[in-house]
C-alpha cells in the first residue's frame, strides 16, 4: 500500500522553542516514525519575508539552524525529505498562478490575517505579500499533491483556504490537485516565562537550545499561581504554568505527588522550579547531543538540505508541466 504523502514547514524567523517543539515539530517526528506517510519538511523561508521583509539578514542562519533544531528533534532524513522553500523555483510559478484566481474576498476574510497584524502591530504588514500569503501556502501544499497536512485547531482556516483554490483551479482547468486533508494534532498550550503566549516576538521563551544557567534562569523566572503570595499560602497547580511544564516533563507520580504538595503548601514555587529544570535538562539532554554533533559537522547539514531539494525539485517540475498543459501556457 502506498504511503499518503503529508507536508507542513515552518518560518525561520528565529529560534524554535519548546512549544514549537511539543506542538509540531513532536507530530512531525511521530507521523516520520509511523511509517504510514511520505513526510514532507519545509523551510518557508519566503514565507519569512512576509513580517520580516525589512531585516533579513538573519534569514538564511535561520534556515540552517532550523534545520538543526528539527534534527536534533528527531527528524531523520532518510524517513523524511527536509527542504527549503525558495530553492524550488517552481513554487514561485504555482503562487503566481493561483493568485490569478483566487477571490480578493477569501483572503480578506482569512481569521488569522487579523490576529497576525494585531499581533505585530509593531510592524508594517499592509502589503500584498502578508495578504496574500495564504495563495503561497496554497502553491506549497499542492505542488506536492498532498494528502494531508497536520495542523492544530487554529491552523484550520489555512487548510480550507487551501482547499478552497485547489477546488477552484481543478474546476477552472483539469483534475489535477487532490484536495487535501487536515490532519488535526492535539497540541499542549504552553505559555511563555511571562505567563503570555510562548513566542520570539515576546522574549518570553525557553528555546530549544537552551541549556546550563541559561535554562535554569529562565525556568526560576517563569510566572507561577498569581494568588499564591508566599511559600505557606496554598496554591492551584491548575492555573500554575510551572505545573503545566511538570505535567510534560516529570513522572507521573512527581507530577501527582506536586499537586498535591502545592495545594497544602508543603512545597514552594522555588523548590518546583529547580525541580522542573532539572527535569528539562534531562528531557533535552539527547536532543542537545544530536545539535551538538550537527554544530560541528555543517558538511552533512548542507548534505541533507541538498539532497531534500533535489527530490522537491523533481516532483515540483512535473507537477508543473502538467500545470502549464492544464492552463495552456
Amino acid at each position: 500500500m502506498a504511503q499518503k504523502r503529508i507536508l507542513s514547514g515552518m518560518r525561520p524567523t528565529g529560534k524554535l522553542h519548546l512549544g514549537n517543539l511539543h506542538g509540531a515539530l513532536a507530530n512531525w517526528v511521530g507521523l516520520q516514525n509511523s511509517g504510514g506517510y511520505d513526510c514532507f519538511y519545509f523551510v518557508a523561508d519566503w514565507h519569512a519575508f512576509t513580517s520580516e521583509y525589512n531585516s533579513t539578514d538573519a534569514i538564511r542562519d535561520n534556515t540552517v539552524n532550523m534545520v538543526i533544531d528539527w534534527l536534533a528533534a528527531g527528524l531523520d532524513p532518510g524517513k523524511s525529505t527536509l527542504f527549503v522553500q525558495s530553492a524550488i523555483k517552481e513554487h514561485s510559478e504555482l503562487f503566481l498562478l493561483l493568485s490569478m484566481i483566487t477571490p480578493l474576498a477569501w483572503l480578506e476574510r482569512n481569521p488569522t490575517y487579523k490576529e497576525m497584524k494585531a499581533e505585530l502591530a509593531n510592524k508594517d504588514l499592509s502589503t500584498f505579500g502578508f495578504l496574500g500569503y495564504p495563495v503561497l501556502q496554497a502553491a506549497d501544499i499542492i505542488m506536492y499533491k498532498a494528502y494531508g497536512v497536520p495542523v492544530g485547531v487554529d491552523q484550520l482556516p489555512h487548510v480550507e483556504l487551501t482547499r478552497e483554490i485547489a477546488r477552484r483551479f481543478n474546476f477552472l482547468y483539469q483534475e489535477i490537485f487532490p484536495v487535501p486533508e487536515p490532519l488535526l494534532t492535539s497540541v499542549p498550550k504552553l505559555l511563555g516565562i511571562d505567563g503570555r503566549k510562548m513566542s520570539k516576538s515576546y522574549e518570553n521563551s525557553i528555546y530549544i537550545s537552551d541549556r546550563g544557567e541559561n535554562l535554569q534562569q529562565k525556568v526560576s523566572s517563569m510566572f507561577t499561581d498569581p494568588q499564591r503570595m508566599r511559600k505557606s499560602d496554598a496554591g492551584n497547580p491548575e492555573i500554575c504554568n510551572v505545573f503545566t511544564f511538570h505535567k510534560l516533563y516529570s513522572a507521573p507520580q512527581t507530577t501527582l505527588e506536586i499537586n498535591e504538595n502545592c495545594r497544602k503548601a508543603a512545597i514552594g514555587c522555588t523548590d518546583c522550579k529547580k525541580m522542573l529544570a532539572t527535569r528539562i535538562a534531562g528531557a533535552m539532554a539527547p536532543i542537545h547531543e544530536r545539535m551538538d554533533h550537527y554544530l560541528n559537522n555543517m558538511e552533512e547539514i548542507r548534505n541533507i538540505i541538498e539532497e531534500g531539494n533535489k527530490k522537491a525539485t523533481e516532483i515540483a517540475r512535473q507537477t508543473m508541466e502538467e500545470v502549464r498543459a492544464a492552463v495552456k501556457i
